[in-house]
């Protein structure tokens, strides 16, 4: 496909009605998805849905979080053996 031809780039036997904002290539119906109310191409729309999937497909239990857990249930449990050494005398 020549560049600025009008033509879809997946489809160059087919007229192109938009274009993509992520990539900037001319496509055609059958490749525009609209998201969010703009047109994507279906490679980029994949590109966002797995970046949108490695967002929530994090590790939350990792070392800092065990760190905290461990550092906030000593804390509490000092807390009530100081309140109950100072109320038992």
């Amino acid at each position: 496909m020549i560049a600025g031809s009008g033509r879809c780039f997946y489809h160059p036997d087919r007229s192109g009605i938009g274009i993509c904002v992520e990539c900037r290539n001319v496509i055609c119906a059958e490749c525009t998805t609209q998201f969010e109310g703009i047109n994507r191409c279906a490679k980029c729309l994949a590109a966002r849905l797995a970046a949108a999937k490695k967002l929530v497909e994090r590790n939350d239990w990792g070392a800092g979080s065990i760190f905290l857990a461990l550092v906030s249930i000593s804390f509490v449990f000092g807390l009530v053996y100081g309140l109950a050494a100072a109320f038992s005398k």
